[in-house]
C-alpha cells in the first residue's frame, strides 16, 4: 500500500510539473521557420550589376547592345570574401534589372550574357556567384525585375508567361535560393507600355521550385519593403501586414504603413531595409561609399528597429568590389564588433516578481541574460504589464540598450519603458513602442547599478534577450 501511495504521489508530481511548464500559446500571426532564420541573418549584401555598370545609367533603356556587358576581371570569390569580412550572411544579385538584360543565359530572352562577347557568350554570372556563395557558406538570392524594357511581349498578356519561364529557369539551375526579390517598379510614361503583372502566378512559380525562399515585394508574402531607400525603419515597427487588395508597385499600401507595419495586420511579413553604400545603386566611378558614421546610423535604424538590413555594394566594371568599398565594410564590421562584443550585463542577475506558473525555472527571468535564442522569460497569460529588474552588481555605464522578443510566439509588446536606479531613485531613461526581433535604443551615457524594464503587452510578453553596450564610436548629430 505504501508503494502505491508513493507511486501516486510521484505521478501527481510529474503531472503537476508538466502542467506548470506549458509555454504561452502563439499570439496572432507568427513567422515560419524560414522567416525566423531569415530575420536572424540580420545583414545581407545586395549587388546591383549589369549593363548599367558600364553605361553609367541607373535605369537602362533596354536598347543597350549586349556587348556593353563585359567585365574584365569578374571574381565572385572576391565578392563573397568581402561579404564574409563585413559579416553578411547572404548575397542577392540583380539577375535581371528593368532593362531586361539577364546575367545568365535565360532561354526565354534574347538579351542575355549568351548574346554578349563576354567569355565568348559562355559566361554565367549566376553560376559563378552561386558557386562562390556555396564555397563561402553564404546564402544565395536573386533579384528579377518583372519590368522589362527589352522584351517585345512586354505590355501584353503573353509577357506574364514569358516572365514565368524566366523565373523557372533561374530558380532551377543554381541551387537553393533563400530570397526572391521582386521590384514592382514600372517607370514607363503615360504613353508607354503598361503591364498587368500576374503576381499570383509569379509567387506560385517561386514557391513551386524554391519552397523555402522568402519572396520580397511591397507586400511580401515573405518579407516587405519598408517604405524608403534610406534604411530608416519606423520607431514603431510591427512585423504584421494586411495585404488583401494590395499589390507591389503603385497598388501597394501607403509608405507610412510599410514603414511601421500594422498592429492588427493579418500576416507575418517582416520589414527589409534596402539601401546602397553609394549614392546610386549601380557602380559609378564618380561616387564614393558612405562614411562609417552613416553606416552605423543605418544599422541602428534598420536592424535596431526590427528590420533586416540589405546593403547594396555594387561591383565595378571590372567585376570586382572596389577597394574603398571593401575597406569601409571592414571598418563597419570592426566597429560593430567593438560595440557589441562586450555585453555589460555579464555576471548580472535578472529578477522579476512575475514569472510564469509560479516561478517555473523554464521561464525564469535569468534567461534574458543568456545567448540561447530559444530560451526566454515569460509570465502568466493574464499578466500584460510585468516588470523585469537587472541587478548589475556594480556601477555600470552604457548607452545602448538591446531588447529582443521571442518572435516564434508572435510580436506581443506594444510599449515599454527602461528605468535606471540613480541616487536611490528609479528614473526613466528610455521608452518605446514595439520590440519585435530586435530593438536597440540609443541613449546618452547612463551610469547605474540596476535597470528596470516595464512592459505593456497585447499578450503576455515573451523576452529572450536584454543586453547593455557602450558605443564610443557613433555619436548622433
Amino acid at each position: 500500500m505504501l508503494r502505491f501511495f508513493l507511486f501516486l504521489a510521484l505521478l501527481l508530481l510529474v503531472q503537476h510539473s508538466m502542467a506548470q511548464s506549458t509555454p504561452p500559446e502563439p499570439f496572432g500571426p507568427i513567422p515560419t521557420d524560414d522567416q525566423v532564420r531569415w530575420q536572424r541573418m540580420e545583414m545581407n549584401m545586395f549587388c546591383h550589376f549589369g549593363p548599367n555598370t558600364f553605361s553609367g545609367l541607373e535605369w537602362g533603356e533596354g536598347t543597350e547592345a549586349e556587348d556593353m556587358f563585359c567585365p574584365t576581371q569578374l571574381d565572385c570569390d572576391q565578392w563573397t570574401a568581402v561579404a564574409r569580412a563585413a559579416g553578411f550572411r547572404g548575397i542577392i544579385i540583380t539577375a535581371k534589372h528593368h532593362d531586361g538584360f539577364c546575367l545568365w543565359p535565360n532561354p526565354a530572352s534574347n538579351h542575355t550574357v549568351r548574346q554578349s562577347k563576354w567569355q565568348g557568350g559562355k559566361g554565367d554570372v549566376l553560376r559563378e556567384l552561386s558557386r562562390a556563395c556555396r564555397k563561402a557558406n553564404l546564402k544565395f538570392g536573386i533579384y528579377i525585375s518583372p519590368w522589362d524594357r527589352n522584351a517585345p511581349t512586354y505590355g501584353t498578356p503573353e509577357y506574364n508567361n514569358t516572365f514565368r519561364q524566366t523565373l523557372e529557369h533561374a530558380l532551377t539551375h543554381y541551387g537553393p535560393i533563400f530570397e526572391q526579390w521582386f521590384d514592382g517598379a514600372c517607370g514607363e510614361g503615360p504613353n508607354g507600355k503598361r503591364q498587368e503583372y500576374d503576381w499570383p502566378l509569379f509567387n506560385s512559380t517561386v514557391l513551386r521550385y524554391q519552397p523555402n525562399a522568402l519572396i520580397f515585394s511591397d507586400v511580401g508574402p515573405g518579407c516587405h519593403w519598408m517604405g524608403n531607400e534610406n534604411a530608416v525603419n519606423g520607431e514603431t515597427c510591427w512585423s504584421r501586414l494586411s495585404t488583401h487588395g494590395f499589390a507591389p508597385g503603385k497598388a501597394s499600401p501607403s509608405l507610412d504603413t510599410l514603414n511601421q507595419g500594422q498592429r492588427n495586420g493579418q500576416h507575418w511579413i517582416p520589414a527589409e531595409a534596402d539601401v546602397s553604400i553609394r549614392p546610386g545603386w549601380f557602380y559609378h566611378a564618380s561616387e564614393h561609399p558612405k562614411s562609417l558614421h552613416q553606416l552605423l546610423s543605418i544599422y541602428y535604424t534598420s536592424v535596431g528597429r526590427n528590420a533586416l538590413l540589405l546593403l547594396n555594394v555594387p561591383p565595378d566594371n571590372r567585376g570586382l568590389i572596389p577597394a574603398e568599398d571593401s575597406t569601409r565594410l571592414v571598418e563597419f564590421r570592426q566597429a560593430l564588433n567593438a560595440i557589441f562584443r562586450r555585453d555589460l550585463t555579464k555576471g548580472a542577475r535578472a529578477l522579476s516578481p512575475y514569472t510564469r506558473d509560479g516561478g517555473n525555472q523554464q521561464f525564469a527571468a535569468h534567461h534574458v541574460l543568456d545567448t540561447n535564442y530559444h530560451s526566454y522569460w515569460t509570465v502568466d497569460d493574464t499578466c500584460l504589464n510585468p516588470t523585469l529588474d537587472i541587478n548589475l552588481l556594480r556601477a555600470t555605464t552604457f548607452n545602448r540598450i538591446m531588447l529582443q522578443e521571442y518572435i516564434p510566439l508572435g510580436q506581443r509588446v506594444e510599449a515599454f519603458e527602461v528605468w535606471a536606479m540613480q541616487n536611490g531613485i528609479w528614473r526613466k531613461v528610455s521608452a518605446g513602442t514595439t520590440i519585435g526581433y530586435k530593438r536597440i535604443l540609443l541613449t546618452q551615457p547612463i551610469t547605474t547599478h540596476a535597470i528596470r524594464i516595464r512592459l505593456t503587452g497585447r499578450a503576455c510578453p515573451v523576452i529572450n534577450r536584454v543586453a547593455l553596450f557602450m558605443d564610443n564610436i557613433y555619436e548622433e548629430n
